[in-house]
């Protein structure tokens, strides 16, 4: 409602054949730039662009991988264009993208742009913002709630594609995908107006055509400072579901781990076996079984410990990369925040109150908007609510929602007529 250009941007990449969606998958992107004149709206096109390039030309088979090393390439265009023009000097911009396979759900982030997943009525955030008020809270030094919590500006991001020539990204997944999971992106014009509680609850009631619409909308009617980028998909059928999720590998260091846990179990095994027969038979037969036990556990702890060393090792003189020379992915615990679908009272008139408001500033303007729609759609939502039919009263307040910006739509095409004529 408040700028002269878009600068979010988001791609949406299903699999045509099963072969591709046997090796890539679905892939889902949002992004939100940023940087004077149009830095920003170059950065976000030019990550949903390169990420997707990317990711389904690259030849590394696991999707992690090469999802990772996508969003990493595409940071690195974006910060020399930057550094080849001064108009794009240090522009930059958010990218959460979303990968759906048969082995689940892979999420690369990077910013404080957002992936959700609703699942029978609650609502899990999959992404960490990279924000100032994000970082610091997690610090635990300070409690959201104190006033320095409260003070915090909410829009400082600290990571993003293109201001520096290397940075961090998040990977998480892979998630367990179900019958009837839906995921939703977005830029933080939705995050920073509609509350998740709200998301959840509309997300969770009403069709994609429809809960797409009324976020937006939501958004305008509530001040719209940022543009606002929402995709939603929604798990129904097919392979997504038709082939179980395979277990991830253990990792080199995990294995070894293993290895020397079981070297003490035996250890400890075999030294108790030869004390209850010194015990019992007072020999030195339990005598050779404790040396024998001893020997075999160290001889296994030693061999993990080692290579468990040669592992680090490589690791450190790779400079922490992958095979690639890409730094490795922070993230991995997701998910980050969970919220319940309320479709209640409290929510209805939550929702109800945003059309409330502007009812008024109409009426404070002598804006020419014709209410009996919504009011009729309201009516009917209170009646629903009041049966406790808490889902249908939230479908008819989103439907109210949506005619009221459609409404306003239809004031401002007027009032630019008007004064186009008087011009």
């Amino acid at each position: 409602m408040r700028r002269t250009n878009n600068q979010d941007s988001h791609a949406v990449l299903t699999a045509r054949t099963s072969e591709r969606f046997q090796s890539r998958g679905h892939l889902f992107i949002v992004a939100d730039g940023m940087g004077a004149h149009a830095a920003g709206e170059l950065a976000s096109s030019m990550a949903t662009e390169l990420i997707a390039m990317n990711y389904f030309r690259t030849l590394i088979a696991d999707s992690k991988d090469s999802l990772h090393v996508a969003v990493h390439e595409a940071n690195a265009e974006i910060y020399q264009r930057g550094q080849q023009n001064p108009e794009f000097h240090n522009m930059g911009t958010t990218a959460s993208s979303l990968v759906l396979l048969s082995t689940g759900a892979v999420v690369a982030h990077v910013g404080d742009s957002r992936v959700y997943r609703l699942r029978k009525g609650v609502l899990e955030q999959l992404t960490f913002d990279h924000s100032l008020v994000w970082e610091v809270q997690a610090s635990g030094q300070v409690h959201p709630d104190s006033a320095l919590g409260q003070a915090l500006p909410k829009n400082v991001i600290t990571r993003s594609l293109g201001p520096n020539a290397d940075v961090q990204i998040d990977i998480e997944g892979p998630y367990e995908i179900q019958a009837g999971d839906r995921f939703l992106l977005c830029s933080d014009g939705l995050s920073g107006q509609v509350d998740d509680v709200e998301i959840a609850t509309l997300l969770d009631c009403l069709p994609e055509d429809l809960v797409v619409e009324v976020l937006v909308d939501l958004a305008n009617l509530r001040g719209g400072p940022d543009n606002t980028t929402v995709v939603v998909t929604t798990v129904t059928e097919g392979p997504l579901l038709d082939q179980k999720t395979a277990p991830p590998k253990p990792t080199p260091d995990e294995s070894m781990a293993f290895w020397g846990i079981i070297g003490a179990v035996v250890a400890t095994l075999l030294g108790v076996i030869g004390m209850v027969l010194f015990w019992f038979i007072g020999s030195n037969a339990a005598m050779v079984i404790s040396l024998v036990a001893a020997l075999i556990g160290g001889v296994i702890t030693a061999t993990s410990y080692s290579n468990m060393k040669q592992q680090s090792r490589r690791r450190k003189s790779s400079g922490g990369g992958d095979a690639c020379g890409v730094p490795k992915p922070y993230g991995g615990n997701g998910p980050y925040r969970r919220y319940l679908s309320k479709p209640d009272q409290t929510l209805f008139d939550r929702l109800g109150q945003t059309v409330a408001e502007l009812r008024a500033a109409a009426k404070q303007k002598n804006w020419l908007m014709d209410w009996k729609d919504i009011d009729t759609l309201q009516e009917q939502g209170a009646a629903a609510i009041e049966s406790g039919d808490g889902k249908s009263a939230i479908h008819l307040q989103a439907k109210a929602i949506v005619e009221t910006m459609h409404q306003l739509r239809e004031q401002h095409n007027r009032s630019a007529d008007e004064t186009a004529i008087d011009q």
